[in-house]
Formats: C-alpha cells, sequence, structure tokens
C-alpha cells in the first residue's frame, strides 16, 4: 500500500517512510495546497484540512501539524508556531521568557491519516522545558531551545534518539497502534 504525505516538507516524507518501511506501507510526496483554519486546537486544524482534501477526491493520505505550546505563554505559540518561527525565531521567544521561572511547554504533533476510508487523527505529546539560551545545530525551529529533560536540546540530540521521544514520535506510534487495532495494516502486508 502506498500513502500519499501531503507536505511541502521533503524531510517529513522520508521520517514517515522511515517508520512505515516495516510495515510494508510505502510513502509518496503529495503536494497539495489546503487551507489551514485559524484556530488554537491543532486538532481542528487537522480535521478541517482533512474535509478540504477529501473534497477534492484524495484518498489514502497522512497530513500534520506541530506546534510548541509554552505555559507561561498560555499556550504560545502554538498552532502559530510557524509564523512565529519566521517573525520572531528563537530569540524573540527566549526574549518573551526573560525572567520567567515556569519554563515548562510541550510539543504537539497532530497526525490525521485517511487510509481504507476510514480516519484516523492522533496527537502525540513531548513534555520539557524553554531553555534560557540556544543550543545544537541539528533539528529546525525551535530544536534548539526546548530540552524535554532539563538537559540536552533537540537540537543537541541525535535524530533516531529524538524520534523515540518526540512529539511526531510518539503521534506515529500512536497511529500504527491505532491502524494495528482496525486492522488496516495487517490487511496489506
Amino acid at each position: 500500500m502506498k500513502l500519499k504525505v501531503i507536505t511541502s516538507n521533503p524531510g517529513k516524507v522520508a521520517e514517515y517512510a522511515r517508520s512505515f518501511a516495516d510495515l510494508g506501507i510505502e510513502m509518496e510526496h503529495y503536494r497539495l495546497p489546503y487551507d489551514e483554519v485559524q484556530t488554537s486546537d491543532l486538532e481542528e486544524v487537522v480535521s478541517k484540512g482533512m474535509d478540504e482534501i477529501e473534497r477534492k477526491g484524495v484518498r489514502d493520505y497522512i497530513i500534520d501539524d506541530s506546534g510548541l505550546f509554552v505555559d507561561a505563554l498560555k499556550g504560545f505559540p502554538g498552532v502559530w508556531s510557524a509564523y512565529a518561527q519566521k517573525t520572531i525565531g528563537n530569540p524573540g521567544i527566549l526574549r518573551l521568557m526573560e525572567g520567567v521561572g515556569d519554563r515548562g511547554a510541550e510539543f504537539r504533533c497532530c497526525i490525521g491519516c485517511d487510509i481504507d476510508g476510514q480516519r484516523i487523527i492522533v496527537t502525540g505529546v513531548c513534555r520539557g522545558y524553554i531553555t534560557d539560551s540556544e543550543r545544537g545545530d541539528r533539528g529546525f525551529g525551535f530544536d534548539p531551545i526546548f530540552t524535554p529533560d532539563g538537559g540536552r536540546t533537540f537540537a543537541e540530540i541525535p535524530i533516531e534518539e529524538k524520534n523515540g521521544m518526540s512529539h511526531r514520535g510518539n503521534a506515529v506510534r500512536l497511529l500504527i497502534e491505532e491502524m494495528k487495532k482496525r486492522n488496516l495494516v495487517r490487511a496489506h502486508q
């Protein structure tokens, strides 16, 4: 079976391909623009995106949306993480956090998957903290200012290790679990 990964990021396609290879599911990079609704809820963004994609007649696909939710900033940047990264970047988030004692934050990744006409939506979470400064040169986005355990940042952790604990890695594991429960994986092996 082949699933279309609807994204502008080829790196995501490769990540999904690694995760699903053992299940006999191939990933195909599929570019299809769709509107992302402006809401503070990742699941709603994904669900509405899936509605639009299905109206366009596309089936057997994966989409996702991720965000960094900072406790002291009342969940900001959240669903607006990509915009915040482009406009204020990591230095801007660190400025907003100057003098703030509560450094708690979490990355969330919501994956929507249509497979054999069944819709699955799962959300993976990784709790952690915002650091006082940027550290590391791996990863992208907010990785240099997020630490899952108070030690190394995501930008200091090798990708395979990061995938074992990250929000996207957790969401992929939840998706695979749900696919197995519904016998969607075994039917295609």
